[in-house]
């Protein structure tokens, strides 16, 4: 279907470089929309159908573009009956690899809200009893830290829950993973399955949001009420502040080693994208202190 304007045209970006380059890979794995050809949609990260998709995003490609569509279909079709997400064929149903595949799906949401929904009510019944979300998955042996929720998965966890208001504020199992990772910059130490731990690499800028790291932490954090009058989130809301350049520019100081050529996203360079990001978090902050002065 058409509009009165005439035939819609796919949305291409904002820096037709970066598009440009990511598109280029898309077949690097073997199959289309970056996953292998048996179908893994994690595989090659961050050129994997995941990651390709969330850059594509970051550079405003919109979901009427051809390859976001085939990539959308792709995780749409890795979306199990009970709201799981199986990102290859033979591997574990995680709640790590449901929430990292549910925070794309989020970003192109309307083609995808039933199978988010389905995806979020699962999350919300597999919380950890120590808040937030977990694997069974342990690389380092099975000491008493890898007994505590993955930081990283609570924060991809909270990355979808972050799109939808009513779950900002209020509802338990989502203030209780929030309370979790606030808990984690005061713990420090190295917690979870995956041994996630807040240390000097943690500090440094990374962008996109594809791993757990300091910038994105605050981000996340900064669309829930419970955090955003936290001693903790301000401390770390600070830390972040203090990289900033004089002009209020995010500097990229540690980009994924495979996006080395990408300019949205150069070490050592402001990054417009990032930026925004950043303004987006003073705006969350803002829109709090309104609603409690009102």
């Amino acid at each position: 279907m058409t509009s009165r304007r005439g035939p819609s045209t796919p949305s291409v970006g904002t820096d037709p470089h970066d598009v440009k380059a990511i598109l280029a890979r898309r077949r690097d794995n073997g199959g289309d929309f970056w996953a292998s050809s048996d179908g893994r949609i994690y595989v090659g990260h961050p050129f994997s159908t995941l990651g390709a998709l969330g850059m594509l995003h970051e550079l405003r490609v919109g979901a009427d573009h051809p390859a976001v569509k085939g990539g959308l279909a792709l995780i749409l079709k890795a979306c199990q009956p009970d709201g799981r997400i199986r990102v290859a064929p033979k591997a574990p149903l995680y709640p790590c690899y449901s929430a990292e595949a549910a925070r794309v799906m989020c970003r192109y949401r309307p083609a995808a809200r039933a199978a988010l929904d389905r995806a979020m009510a699962r999350l919300l019944e597999e919380v950890h009893a120590s808040g937030g979300w977990r694997c069974n998955f342990t690389k380092f042996g099975r000491g008493p830290e890898t007994t505590c929720a993955n930081p990283g998965a609570t924060l991809y966890a909270l990355d979808v829950f972050r799109f939808f208001p009513r779950y900002r504020r209020g509802v338990a199992p989502v203030d209780h993973a929030v309370g979790t990772l606030l808990d984690h910059w005061e713990v420090r130490r190295p917690i979870g399955p995956c041994h996630y731990g807040i240390g000097s690499t943690f500090l440094q800028v990374e962008y996109p949001f594809l791993r757990y790291n300091l910038f994105y932490y605050v981000y996340v954090l900064s669309f829930f009420d419970r955090a955003k009058r936290d001693r903790r989130f301000q401390a770390a809301l600070a830390a972040l502040e203090s990289r900033l350049t004089a002009k209020g520019e995010v500097v990229v100081e540690r980009p994924h080693r495979g996006l080395k050529g990408l300019e949205f996203c150069a070490k050592g360079r402001p990054s417009a994208p990032a930026t925004a990001r950043y303004r987006e978090i003073r705006r969350n902050l803002a829109t709090s202190i309104r609603q409690i002065q009102g």
